[in-house]
């Protein structure tokens, strides 16, 4: 029997090896049934970009680098150069500096570094080594005396609406700095009712609800250079911000001390300038050394904080209230918003049992406030 040529052809089956290739091509359109050279070379190409890809402890060196830097800065800061009072600007914010731990944190997520995330450690622990003991409430019942400080500003606008907050602030003993002769008045017409016992010494003042008694101004080289010996004693007096007073109390006299150091200025020529500030604090130190008393309050704007150098001399012999019985950093200027606490109540022989920070006064300063007890 004769066959036909259709009937002679037979479809192979589709896995026959021998079949020819079809038409329709399956799956991926460039790389499908590709073999050889081209394929090993693709491959290769993506493991060497795979390889030249930094790995996560590769990656955010910068980032590192800032968290190592910033971990040292703090950790080393008393060590930092004082030309231009850069290191007393340092450390005057230097709690701020904790900011910048959640800032580089969050980068070295975004740029998921495993370094920078591991270095980070470093200004965290520092931070809370230095400040993490002023996050809780230290404060506690008890106290026999409670005292107020608060630079009142020459320039409150409100001075007698600022001395009727201060009489009913339930203070003991009141410290007020700044006080012109135009605004002494005010205040004493003002606390009269409150207070009564009071004394003022230049721009400084006392106010007092027990006795007040052996008061003097304190010499803390306001007058400085050849020419301070020239002025009088009236001039000099007038131009006084330290004074020193005994309170009599029922457990026996307390020395009080009320200050107010120089001011901090920004110069173009010297960069953050603080030397009358130095120099008064300086000389504040050694009359607190030659204190005989042995319970001392010293009360006053001293227009820096207690981490600042320039205070060794009186945070070398008093504690301060705040970090021994407050809540928080208790930031004090400027008012409108507080970024340092540049007014202290520091103690040497009594125990802080609370210190706190009053409302906003006319003043550019707010109010400081501590419950003292022995």
């Amino acid at each position: 029997m004769t066959r036909t040529a259709s009937s002679a052809r037979k479809t192979p089956p589709a896995n026959d090896p021998s079949a020819p290739p079809s038409d329709i091509e399956y799956g991926d359109t460039e790389t499908a049934g590709r073999t050889g050279p081209g394929i090993r070379g693709d491959g290769i190409r993506r493991a060497a970009r795979a390889l030249a890809r930094p790995g996560p402890w590769r990656r955010g060196s910068v980032l590192a680098a800032s968290a190592l830097l910033l971990g040292l800065v703090m950790l080393l800061h008393a060590r930092i150069t004082d030309r231009g009072s850069l290191g007393s600007l340092v450390e005057t914010f230097l709690p701020w500096f904790g900011l910048f731990v959640p800032v580089l944190l969050a980068g070295a997520l975004w740029r998921r570094s495993a370094s920078a995330v591991t270095t980070l450690l470093l200004p965290a622990v520092v931070w809370l080594n230095l400040f993490g003991g002023l996050l809780g409430d230290k404060s506690r019942p008890g106290g026999d005396l409670t005292v107020v400080s608060h630079n009142v500003d020459a320039g409150n606008p409100d001075p007698a609406g600022t001395a009727r907050e201060l009489a009913g602030c339930g203070a003991d003993v009141l410290a007020l700095e700044e006080l012109t002769p135009q605004d002494r008045g005010v205040y004493e017409r003002g606390l009269a009712k409150a207070y009564r016992y009071h004394t003022v010494l230049g721009t400084v003042g006392l106010w007092s609800k027990l006795p007040l008694s052996d008061t003097v101004p304190v010499d803390i080289e306001t007058d400085y250079g050849p020419l301070a010996a020239t002025k009088p004693a009236d001039v000099k007096l007038a131009g006084n911000r330290a004074l020193r007073a005994t309170v009599t109390t029922g457990k026996g006299p307390v020395a009080v001390y009320v200050a107010h150091l120089g001011s901090v200025r920004v110069l173009p020529s010297t960069g953050f300038w603080t030397g009358s500030r130095d120099r008064n604090a300086k000389a504040l130190g050694k009359a607190l050394a030659a204190e005989p008393n042995r319970r001392v309050v010293l009360l006053g704007d001293l227009n820096g904080t207690t981490d600042d150098r320039a205070f060794d001399a009186l945070t070398s012999r008093l504690r301060s209230a705040q970090e021994v019985a407050g809540d928080g950093f208790g930031f004090t200027w400027p008012a409108r918003f507080p970024v340092a606490r540049i007014d202290q109540i520091l103690v040497r022989g009594v125990e802080p049992h609370r210190s706190w920070v009053l409302p906003s006064t006319g003043s550019d300063h707010l109010p400081v406030a501590a419950r003292i007890g022995w």
